[in-house]
């Protein structure tokens, strides 16, 4: 029973593949897009993880929760890495294009914060939350400006996944017997330490939904004469966001600007600028051998490039609001989920806002009168 009350699930025939959403019983589907909200989940996870917040929305509100191909319910074709997220991004336009919905407020977690910032370098959107978001530059194999360290992003994509991590998804273990095993992943670096949740065991089949078959995750790898020894491929979910493929940072230049959240916990395992998924920072601390040196692999400034991109972003005309939150981990929804929920809210209109001046952190607090 991975299906919280009043939360249904259907599957979208599009032009593309078959996707899986999730909806929630009596949401009106003539909803007009400024009360049409749309949430993409990130990498070894599935829409099964939105639930709570989807219940807690008002029902003035139309909620969607996609899957994205090779997670959940949604057709498992392989991913050309070499497009970025493009594959994720054309799924999420067709199936939304098949619901008769032409554009939307978008919510995107980690990778899938990679995935609508695409959406929107390619299509109209009326809003961006980004929640503990990929770095518009990608995940590894960059300095802060962006610039790629090696031509081969050496230590970025497909071979950097832990093989017994990936036996176990393709096994949907759900034990807690070993570092590796996706439970103890997603207490170890989903969330941050003191989370629980009676839902648990939905967010680990949720995780074991991860399609492991050839093209999907995590995807290929290239011997590589730069440390650590390999390189990105050219297939599979962990190779779109390599560098030399990734790059969203092009959002800066829109014309037409849709205001941005950035949401984000201080004690993120995966996305900050010390990542311990990041092979360079394994490096640094000594955990992976040989390491180079700073001048030659320095750790990605993931979360610093993230403020950089915005802070033009706003610069150049677009509204941007950071919310930080002091002990929160990877999932701020299911950690937070009161905060999260009313700066989403904030963002689309729903409820007036008061944004603070911006602290020393550069955290902006946001107040709502609900």
């Amino acid at each position: 029973m991975t299906l919280l009350d009043g939360i249904t699930s259907r599957l979208i025939d599009t032009d593309r593949l078959t996707v899986n959403i999730l909806e929630r019983a009596g949401d009106d589907a003539e909803t007009t897009p400024d009360h049409t909200l749309v949430l993409i989940h990130g990498n070894v996870s599935s829409s099964l993880f939105w639930q709570e917040l989807m219940q807690d929305l008002p029902a003035e509100l139309r909620v969607i929760a996609i899957d994205l191909r090779g997670f959940g319910g949604t057709e498992s074709l392989p991913v050309d890495a070499t497009r970025g997220v493009r594959d994720f991004s054309d799924d999420v336009h067709a199936t939304l294009t098949a619901l008769g919905i032409e554009t939307a407020h978008f919510v995107g977690w980690s990778m899938g914060g990679g995935v609508v910032m695409q959406y929107a370098l390619d299509h109209p959107v009326l809003s961006l939350t980004l929640q503990a978001p990929v770095s518009p530059y990608g995940f590894g194999g960059t300095r802060r400006d962006g610039s790629r360290l090696t031509d081969d992003d050496a230590g970025c994509g497909g071979g950097g996944a832990n093989p017994d991590f990936v036996q176990r998804l393709t096994d949907r273990d759900m034990s807690d017997d070993a570092p590796s095993s996706p439970r103890n992943v997603f207490r170890t670096t989903y969330v941050a330490p003191g989370y629980t949740s009676d839902h648990e065991d939905i967010w680990i089949e949720s995780m074991n939904t991860t399609s492991t078959a050839e093209g999907n995750y995590p995807g290929d790898g290239v011997e590589s004469p730069n440390w650590p020894g390999f390189g990105a491929g050219k297939i599979g979910v962990l190779n779109t966001m390599a560098p030399r493929y990734f790059d969203t940072s092009g959002i800066v230049d829109l014309a037409v600007k849709p205001p941005i959240l950035w949401v984000h916990g201080t004690a993120d395992a995966i996305v900050s600028d010390a990542s311990f998924f990041d092979l360079n920072q394994l490096g640094v601390a000594g955990v992976i051998p040989g390491w180079p040196g700073e001048e030659v692999a320095p750790a990605q400034p993931m979360i610093s490039q993230t403020r950089d991109v915005l802070d033009a972003y706003a610069a150049a005309g677009g509204e941007v609001t950071e919310l930080t939150l002091e002990g929160v981990g990877h999932s701020p929804h299911l950690e937070r989920p009161a905060e999260v929920r009313r700066a989403i809210l904030a963002l689309i209109g729903y409820i007036g806002k008061t944004v603070y001046p911006a602290p020393p952190t550069e955290t902006i607090i946001i107040s709502s009168s609900d």
